[in-house]
């Protein structure tokens, strides 16, 4: 992974286009938790599938739920998109999830420095943390800066490939997200738990 590199000469990409360049290399019914506003709109919006999980109004829970995935299914490959404001609410899960190593979960940082569905204020992390240091120092060692697109795409490839959890940071402009996640929590989590093999479907 490309620990030299920081947020300041990363290239700066789009959620929506990152997103989908993610959702393009899921063949095995890959589970994805989607975390709150942006991040999930861009995830409903890239490919709706029955093993995503959208997640409504539960601040910085994306990485805690999708442990939890993982945990209860240790072969299926997991992938957690969170926003930075939200990450800053649970940086706790980062020790946890480095504590458990789940070799099948991958967390997927999109980081814009603000607090985008609220009205853009900067957060308090913004220009002075560094995301991917803080994971390496909780103890994710395979964490890294996504230095553009094509970059994004290897170290996807590379989690996949990998027997530890892995955490990827992008940095992303402040376009808001492409579409609006249909807000059913019920039926939510019944795709959810049938595309994971656990409920009859509705």
């Amino acid at each position: 992974m490309n620990q030299e590199l920081n947020a300041g000469n990363t290239k700066v990409m789009n959620r929506f286009d990152v997103t989908s360049r993610l959702i393009a290399k899921l063949k095995h019914e890959e589970a994805v938790i989607g975390g709150i506003g942006n991040t999930n709109f861009d995830l409903w919006a890239a490919g709706h599938r029955p093993q995503n999980f959208y997640m409504l109004g539960s601040m910085g829970l994306a990485f805690p739920i999708a442990l939890g995935v993982a945990l209860a299914q240790p072969d299926r490959r997991v992938f957690a998109l969170e926003g930075d404001g939200s990450l800053l609410m649970q940086l706790g899960a980062l020790s946890t999830i480095a504590a458990l190593k789940p070799k099948n979960l991958t967390m997927i940082v999109m980081d814009n420095g603000i607090y985008q569905i609220t009205g853009a204020q900067p957060t308090p992390a913004a220009g002075v943390a560094d995301i991917v240091a803080i994971a390496i120092g909780s103890g994710l060692a395979s964490s890294a800066w996504a230095a553009d697109e094509e970059d994004f795409e290897r170290l996807v490839d590379d989690a996949m490939a990998a027997s530890e959890p892995s955490l990827i940071a992008v940095r992303i402009d402040d376009k808001p997200g492409v579409g609006t996640t249909r807000r059913d929590p019920v039926q939510i989590r019944e795709r959810f738990m049938h595309g994971l093999g656990v409920r009859d479907p509705l």
